[in-house]
């Protein structure tokens, strides 16, 4: 680990952890036999915890932590299997599909220095590395 983030090996290998989850998901989801519609409009939801960046990075790091960890969307699947809720565990799907897509394209937790540094990349949107400029070597 280097600069708060995840390199080589252990990124490559929570990738594909996110890679199976997000496909299991995406199963699970065609059992429940609801509207693809549906699932690919709360597939975006939990990115609207972005919006606490309007007020600073350490408020929007922790609302959006607080949308992209794995703990919340799970314990509402089973709560919702268990009482057999078909609808809610369907969006706690969804939810839980959006947090692994976002890990298997390499975008993790946010930490509060800045929105591009995660725990698994320190990335910027213009394909440059975060913190330098063009004229860094």
């Amino acid at each position: 680990m280097q600069d708060g983030f995840v390199k080589t090996w252990p990124k490559m290998l929570l990738q594909v952890e996110g890679a199976c989850i997000f496909g299991s998901t995406i199963w699970a989801y065609s059992r429940l036999g609801q509207s693809w519609w549906i699932f690919a409009a709360a597939l975006l939801v939990p990115d609207l915890g972005m919006a606490g960046y309007l007020a600073n990075t350490s408020i929007g790091a922790v609302l959006y932590n607080s949308v992209h960890t794995e703990s919340p969307p799970i314990l509402l699947l089973c709560t919702t299997l268990a009482r057999n809720n078909k609808a809610v565990a369907g969006l706690a799907l969804c939810w839980l599909a959006h947090i692994d897509m976002d890990r298997m394209l390499g975008y993790g937790l946010k930490y509060g220095s800045s929105f591009n540094h995660t725990h698994l990349s320190n990335f910027d949107l213009f394909g440059k590395k975060a913190g330098k400029t063009s004229a860094s070597p």
